[in-house]
This record gives structure tokens, C-alpha cells and sequence, in this order.
């Protein structure tokens, strides 16, 4: 049985363009993968903290003592174990949601997520063979150095071990010269495409 962890960091909850295209593929995949579990982490109902001082305190002491079972660390336990990974997460800023960064930031441990090996080179810890970032945008950005949050999400994978990157994306959404429609519509036929190979 698979593990597929979906991170829902669509800020607008039910009202997201994002979270409706991410559902859609989730549908797909469940439909195509029956025995998968799919386990949801609702970035905006568990609000985690940002690295503040006293959090990056409490976790340098636990990660110290060789804590790493305290349920600080259990969104990175969680992370590493699945084995396929999917964040919904709208384009904003350039990136993506603060929420997002924040939850990044807080699974990124030494020694669960990623670690070193005897020569000090970096080594990827995470079980999942891929990562789906599902995204809407406004304007057309894919490929151009405005869209900063797929490469960080890319170097990331490479940080932990995850062989495959892929994107789904919906661009030009709020471009009055656009038909949103016909734009939503033709990601969600690509969602269900890659529901079969993903």
C-alpha cells in the first residue's frame, strides 16, 4: 500500500483555483490507485510557526539530545516516509504562500529529511521517488525568472532525495483577455493524464 502526502497550502481553502485543480488530480489518482492512502496536511488550519528564535531553540536542544521522535519534528517524519509527495500551492509573490515556506523550513532536519554522508556530502533521507507541485497563476511566468518558487521547490527535491520534480500548472488566469474557463478546463484533462503515470 502507497502513502501519497498531499500539502494543501491554498490560502483561499475551498475557494482556490489551486486546491480545485489539486483535488481534481487527487480524485484521478484515487480512482487509478484505489489501495493508496492519501493523507492531507492543511497548512492553514495547523499554522505552524515560523523559525522564531525560541522555536529554533527548543528544536537545536532536542535535535542535540538526539530527540528526533518529539512531535516537533513529526511534519519531517511524515515527509520523509511518504512515498509520493503532492503540494497544491498558488503562485504569490514570485513563489508561494508564506505558509508554504514556513512548513519547508520545518521539515528540513538533519538527519530525517537529509543528512550527510562520511565525506560531508549532502544525502537525501526522503522515501518518496516523486514530488507533483500543482499550481494556478495569474500571469504567464513558467520558465521565466519571476517564477522563483518551482526552482527552490526543484533544489529542494535534490536536498532530500527525491528523484522526480513535476509541475501542473494553469497560468494567465487572471488576464481579462483569457478564457479562465478553457484554461481550468485544460488543466484539469492534464490532471487526469498524469493521474495515470504519476
Amino acid at each position: 500500500m502507497e502513502n501519497l502526502l498531499f500539502i494543501n497550502a491554498c490560502v483561499r481553502g475551498e475557494r482556490s483555483r489551486t486546491l480545485r485543480l489539486a483535488r481534481r488530480f487527487l480524485d484521478a489518482y484515487q480512482a487509478r490507485h484505489p489501495d493508496t492512502v492519501i493523507t492531507e496536511r492543511n497548512l492553514c488550519a495547523e499554522r505552524l510557526q515560523p523559525q522564531y528564535p525560541e522555536v529554533l531553540e527548543e528544536r537545536d536542544e532536542l535535535w542535540n539530545a538526539g530527540r528526533l521522535d518529539q512531535p516537533m519534528f513529526d511534519p519531517a517524519r511524515q515527509f520523509a516516509a511518504a512515498d509520493r509527495i503532492v503540494i497544491a500551492a498558488p503562485f504569490w509573490d514570485l513563489c508561494f504562500p508564506a505558509i508554504l515556506k514556513i512548513y519547508l523550513e520545518r521539515i528540513s532536519v538533519t538527519n530525517i529529511t537529509f543528512g550527510y554522508d562520511e565525506q560531508g556530502a549532502m544525502v537525501g533521507l526522503c522515501r518518496a521517488s516523486k514530488l507533483l507541485l500543482i499550481t494556478t497563476r495569474g500571469g504567464n511566468y513558467a520558465g521565466t525568472e519571476l517564477e522563483m518558487g518551482t526552482p527552490l521547490l526543484k533544489a529542494l527535491c535534490v536536498m532530500y532525495g527525491i528523484p522526480q520534480f513535476v509541475c501542473l500548472d494553469a497560468e494567465g488566469l487572471d488576464d481579462v483577455r483569457n478564457d479562465k474557463a478553457a484554461i481550468l478546463a485544460d488543466a484539469e484533462r492534464r490532471a487526469d493524464a498524469l493521474a495515470e503515470e504519476f
